[in-house]
């Protein structure tokens, strides 16, 4: 993570005069203190890393922050208030606000995830559907709906007129899924699992009003066991029955917001080990529930909507959500006297932020370009495979196996690399394709000349970024 501070507060850093806390793996927060007194100065805000680690500068996620240089952190799925809410502890009016803005966030995220699902239905969609309900219209219709220029109705928005310059095959799919007796029934359990949703936010919503913290605490309860109501449905595996990998995705994301709303009212009462168990457990399944998608994913068309999603998931909510649980454990350290500063301390103005973002960091956009330039490079099962190995980097290791003994075994010395570490995951992913095609045709073996360009584009690069062994 990045922060951004104001130019006083910066500048006091930068000489020493102010310090940033760090949680217990060294990673650095968004609050300046000074080391003398103690005292907490200001709480900056969090951005998009604008730097690779080690060992992401070879595969997407590495390529994407190269080309975006950083920028506001944006999260899909997790309310973007989590990363102003934690660190400034619910006692104070302000704090509640924005505790309220989470749960509100995560509502209005819940209700269009299973509109844009609605869209897609139940079964094989069309490559000018996808498009109209893929990552960019998602921040659009979400956008809206938080302005409240779309209305929700039993948890779903009717898309018509937000959609309706996208062509009438889409107008069409929405009233062909409207009809469809199939995901009729799919609908009604999302109407039954997001009416108890609606109601438990609310109730916990209400709950911060009370003054009385037994009372509160009960009525937080009370809207916790219908929130775990409302995830038993949308977990029950029925709901995948019938959809391509986007539209499970689109199932899966509404899941991890159920899930992120029980875990604020725990830190609501201050459970903060339970917060923390149950971040790591949502990190774990996010990644593993994304893998599912991405392995089951079928087609280009599919690919071409599920990457930039991915990507940002991947990027942005799953590094929010590391966040949320690196600032849960830090706080534990604290006395109640340190807590009760840094839950008053005030923000920058929202219009200094503004000013500030855009004037130091660039927005985030990078994610479709990335994607374009890679199809040049790959084909769908490398591209496929690429993306996997963003989500789970050990994947590789049987990739990378596999390359050296078909690289050793049929003469391509130069192909059998000594230092994986410097090797893209495009170039992994293209050449375990590469002897894959090899192994299973018994004619025509490319030549030397057509290894460097086959059907699917190798980069020009190749002998350079491959080691001899």
């Amino acid at each position: 993570m990045d922060y951004l501070f104001t130019p006083a507060t910066q500048a006091r850093l930068d000489t020493g005069n102010l310090i940033q806390p760090a949680t217990k793996t060294g990673k650095l927060l968004p609050a300046a203190r000074d080391p003398v007194t103690g005292e907490f100065v200001e709480i900056g805000k969090i951005f998009y890393q604008s730097t690779t680690a080690t060992l992401s500068d070879r595969g997407i996620l590495g390529l994407l922050a190269q080309l975006s240089g950083g920028g506001p952190v944006q999260p899909l799925i997790a309310p973007a208030y989590v990363t102003a809410a934690p660190l400034q502890l619910p006692q104070t009016h302000q704090g509640f606000q924005k505790i309220y803005r989470m749960l509100n966030c995560l509502k209005i995220n819940l209700a269009v995830m299973q509109a844009t699902a609605a869209v897609i239905g139940i079964g094989g969609v069309s490559n000018t559907v996808l498009p109209a309900v893929n990552f960019d219209q998602v921040l659009k219709i979400r956008e809206e709906a938080k302005h409240q220029k779309l209305k929700i109705k039993d948890g779903f928005i009717d898309l018509r007129h937000i959609l309706k310059d996208r062509g009438v095959e889409v107008i069409q799919q929405i009233f062909k899924v409207a009809h469809d007796p199939n995901f009729e029934m799919h609908r009604q359990k999302l109407v039954n699992g997001y009416d108890i949703f609606s109601k438990a936010v609310k109730r916990c919503q209400s709950a911060l009003t009370v003054p009385d913290i037994k009372l509160r605490n009960s009525e937080i309860n009370s809207g916790r066991d219908m929130l775990f109501q409302a995830l038993k449905i949308y977990e029950n595996p029925s709901l995948l029955e019938g959809l391509c990998s986007a539209g499970q995705l689109r199932q899966m994301e509404c899941v991890w917001a159920i899930d992120l709303a029980i875990g604020i009212t725990f830190q609501l009462q201050r459970s903060y080990d339970t917060v923390i168990s149950r971040l790591k457990e949502l990190q774990s399944k996010i990644r593993q529930d994304i893998l599912t998608v991405v392995k089951g994913c079928q087609s280009p068309s599919e690919l071409d909507f599920l990457f930039p999603e991915v990507t940002r998931i991947l990027g942005h909510d799953l590094s929010v959500i590391e966040f949320w649980h690196q600032e849960v454990d830090w706080m534990q350290t604290l006395s109640p006297k340190e807590q009760h500063q840094l839950a008053r301390l005030d923000k920058l103005s929202s219009d200094t932020l503004k000013s500030s973002i855009y004037t130091t960091f660039t927005v985030l956009a990078a994610e479709p370009s990335l994607y374009e330039n890679l199809k040049q490079k790959s084909h769908f099962l490398s591209l496929r495979d690429q993306l996997a190995f963003a989500v789970s980097p050990e994947l590789r290791r049987g990739y990378e196996f596999y390359v050296s003994q078909q690289a050793i075994a049929t003469g391509y010395q130069a192909l059998a690399a000594s230092n994986w570490q410097e090797i893209s995951d495009l170039t992994v992913a293209n050449l375990y394709y590469f002897f894959q095609m090899r192994e299973d045709s018994t004619e025509n073996y490319p030549t030397e000349d057509e290894l460097e360009t086959p059907s699917w584009y190798f980069p020009k690069t190749l002998k350079n970024e491959v080691r001899c062994s």
